[in-house]
């Protein structure tokens, strides 16, 4: 990024050009910055804007003769009627180093837009003095949550960019894994040459401290605070982020020309034990403390005009001890509601705002129902996110404009903030970690609350943890929200026993009275369940939306999830909707097709995934595997069967001949015959060698929904929409048998010839047992609250 300062006759020409104007320096109209806004970016209405694009510290700056923006510089001389080319000082700044200046190579993707900034110099001067001069390697910057270290580490980089060849910056907010990080870095560092890195992390190590050495690079992690353990001394890392650690040692004692910016709430343990020790010179660290009162004011004025007293502006500084977040809630509040008058905000008393939680609570309260959503969403997704991401969260769905509107409002109030610096391509928006903080431990609190009274709204509006984003920040997640309100709902039911029934009430009344409204609250259910460590067998969740729902891992067995909606949730493999399943005899195979059209077949000891077999126009409604084990059959609305081998998941032979849906298929035993069951009213009997159709029976007057053969491949038994079930002698085609079942219509049959025996499912909700040669009914089995689709015997 290019900067421009005026030189010494420069200044004069714009002092004299100013004063020619007749504006103040810090008018009250603003309009240096409105002028210059307009130039900026003509095609808005900067009239009607009171955040320009341009910073009041910009200007002054530049007044000053201090390095700013290319294009700001231009701007300020426009406004000013001066050719910028007549007072730009082109004097380098270093003759005897090597110029990388106007464009190092920079990666700051991950950095924070900072449109205002105030006072810190002593702290930049000091920086500077250690990172140019003194050529430290690693600088800690810490403080509290909302001192502004983030702020004043960009600030930073803007003005010493140009003493780096490369410039990285990386936020560790929501912990990544160490290996990531360096990857990420050293890809950058190789202008990506270095793609084949080491397996190890002391490998990887070892080639980033190489790059430090051949080239002068400027890294900065932002928010290190996140890789160290919470409640327990400070600088302790988080399990499997010890690396870090080493990171931090060997930058500090490595010989190179590099350094390393970190910004934390806590020091690091590395930076504590080299601080003072001769081995450690070249290791720094800085404690942010709170503005000046003059800084606070000034900061103020950024937003416009606010009457106060001396005494009043002590006593705002004292309250809130300097903190830039603090104060910029507190300036939104008192410009909003209490006219930007000081006094009028005092009347109410320290003790309702004095803590800053109070006062985000009355910033919160004052937010319209969008707003709200839009801020739990940005808590939840712990990282920046799209405006494209946050349309997809919030339901029920809303307009772009709405959004965008809301988004606007919130960047209005401090709530929210751009995430990127330099990619004006795509704009991502998050919190800063304070408000984050404030808006999780509310959203846990009210998250609660709706559970224990069974008054759902916000937890079917918002999900607890997001399946369907990165492993590390669903952990994030998991530690911090879903880990909690398990936590409080358990104390409040005791066990969880208790809580798991009260949990199964609430699935019941979403499905009684919102069976098809959106929502997450049955994926937050099923998330809860899931992190509680409760078995899921015999879990109800039918006719619901079983949304964000993460299921990696998880023993799914005797779930009911008939007729939901699994959108946005994570198995062990992402599927469609499961149509059909079949085992191989010897139960080492199982293959499911499903709605996307594909037949996955899975290893069932590790249930890995074997291969998935594709090829299906529609549907996968039949799935058999043959005797013997070496071939799988499909049947699809496509009106085609498929043979597939068991080895590799080839296609061996397509089988055409059906007219309308295949719903059944069934092996002879011998394996070398193949019966399928479709709704042109026919069962077709095919040569597994050949694909050749060698009958077709066509006896029935309905849909055929389900065939079996018997165990000495000579008999089969057909069921239909009809309510008929036949059996028949496949050598000759004949019907040797047939009966009605009057009142059921059959679904499924499975028979057993050598006990005489044939099993049907029904679609009033029965399982009946008959004489497979009489027809008569052994025994019915009842219980089944919905059609009864699949039938089988025990081996």
């Amino acid at each position: 990024m290019q900067t421009l300062k005026a030189s010494p006759e420069g200044l004069n020409k714009i002092k004299k050009a100013r004063e020619e104007k007749g504006w103040a320096i810090d008018d009250k109209r603003s309009r240096w910055l409105r002028e210059a806004s307009k130039i900026l970016e003509p095609e808005k209405n900067w009239e009607e804007i009171e955040q320009f694009a341009v910073s009041i510290g910009t200007w002054k700056r530049f007044l000053k003769g201090e390095a700013v923006k290319a294009h700001c510089f231009k701007a300020f001389c426009q406004v000013l009627e001066l050719n910028w080319k007549e007072v730009v000082d082109r004097t380098p700044t270093q003759p005897n180093r090597k110029q990388t200046s106007i464009t190092p190579c920079q990666d700051w993707e991950e950095a924070p837009d900072v449109p205002y900034f105030v006072g810190r110099t002593k702290e930049l001067d000091q920086l500077k003095q250690w990172m140019i001069k003194e050529r430290c390697r690693l600088v800690a910057l810490l403080g509290m949550g909302g001192i502004g270290k983030t702020a004043l580490s960009v600030k930073l980089v803007q003005q010493i960019q140009g003493e780096f060849e490369y410039i990285i910056w990386r936020s560790l907010r929501n912990a990544p894994p160490f290996q990531e990080i360096l990857t990420d870095t050293i890809k950058f560092l190789s202008n990506q040459q270095e793609t084949d890195l080491p397996e190890t992390a002391n490998g990887k190590l070892s080639r980033l401290i190489h790059y430090l050495h051949s080239s002068r690079c400027l890294l900065i992690f932002d928010n290190a605070d996140a890789i160290f353990r919470s409640g327990e001394c400070a600088g302790n890392y988080r399990e499997g982020y010890e690396p870090y650690g080493e990171l931090f040692r060997q930058i500090g004692e490595s010989l190179h020309q590099s350094c390393l910016l970190l910004t934390s709430r806590e020091k690091p343990k590395e930076v504590a034990f080299f601080e003072g020790r001769q081995e450690g010179k070249l290791i720094k660290s800085l404690k942010l403390e709170g503005l000046k009162k003059s800084n606070v004011q000034e900061l103020f004025q950024t937003r416009g005009t606010f009457s106060g007293s001396e005494s009043e502006w002590n006593e705002l500084l004292t309250l809130y001890a300097g903190n830039p977040l603090a104060l910029n809630v507190v300036a939104a509040t008192i410009q909003e509601y209490f006219g930007s008058n000081l006094a009028e905000f005092f009347k109410l008393g320290a003790a309702v705002f004095g803590d800053i939680r109070h006062l985000a609570d009355e910033q919160y309260s004052r937010l319209s129902d969008l707003e709200k959503e839009i801020m739990y969403w940005l808590a939840t997704n712990r990282e920046p996110v799209c405006l494209l991401e946050l349309r997809d969260d919030i339901i029920p769905p809303i307009a772009p404009d709405q959004l965008i509107d809301a988004l606007e409002s919130l960047k209005r109030r401090s709530l929210i903030e751009k995430a990127s610096l330099l990619d004006k391509t795509t704009s991502s928006f998050t919190q800063q970690p304070v408000v984050m903080e404030y808006m999780t431990n509310r959203f846990i609190n009210q998250i609660f609350e709706e559970i224990v009274t069974e008054k759902i709204t916000l937890f079917n509006r918002h999900s607890l943890i997001k399946a369907q984003t990165k492993d590390y920040v669903r952990e994030t997640q998991i530690i911090l929200i879903l880990k909690p309100v398990l936590d409080k709902i358990l104390d409040e039911f005791g066990n969880s026993t208790t809580l798991k029934l009260h949990l199964q009430q609430i699935l019941s009344t979403l499905r009684e009275q919102f069976p098809h409204k959106l929502g997450y609250a049955a994926g937050n259910i099923l998330n809860i369940l899931c992190q509680s460590n409760i078995d899921l067998s015999g879990e109800d969740f039918s006719e619901l939306k079983v949304w964000q729902a993460y299921l990696d891992g998880v023993n799914l067995h005797d779930v009911n999830f008939r007729n939901s909606n699994l959108d946005k949730s994570v198995f062990s493999e992402i599927f469609d909707s499961i149509l059909s399943v079949a085992l191989t005899p010897d139960g080492k195979l199982l293959a499911t097709g499903d709605t996307d059209n594909k037949i996955h077949v899975w290893r069932v000891a590790d249930e890995q995934l074997l291969f998935t077999c594709k090829g299906h126009a529609s549907w996968v409604r039949a799935v058999a595997f043959s005797p013997d084990g070496k071939i799988l059959a499909s049947g699809s609305t496509d009106k085609t069967l498929r043979l597939w081998d068991t080895s590799n998941g080839k296609c061996l032979k397509i089988l055409r001949g059906h007219t309308n849906w295949i719903w059944s298929l069934s092996f002879s035993s011998d394996s070398k015959i193949i019966a399928s069951g479709s709704d042109d009213k026919t069962v077709k009997l095919w040569n597994v060698s050949t694909g050749e159709c060698l009958k077709t029976l066509p006896e029935h007057s309905h849909l055929v929904r389900s065939v079996a053969f018997g165990s000495d491949s000579s008999t089969l038994v057909s069921a239909s929409v009809d309510q008929i079930v036949r059996l028949w002698n496949i050598r000759t085609g004949e019907c040797l048998k047939s009966w009605q079942e009057r009142n059921h219509v059959v679904r499924s049959i499975a028979c057993r010839l050598a006990q005489d025996k044939l099993v049907i499912g029904t679609d009033d909700y029965k399982v009946i047992l008959l004489d497979i040669h009489t027809g008569e009914h052994l025994k019915t089995f009842e219980g089944h609250t919905n059609r009864v689709w699949s039938v089988a015997f025990s081996p």
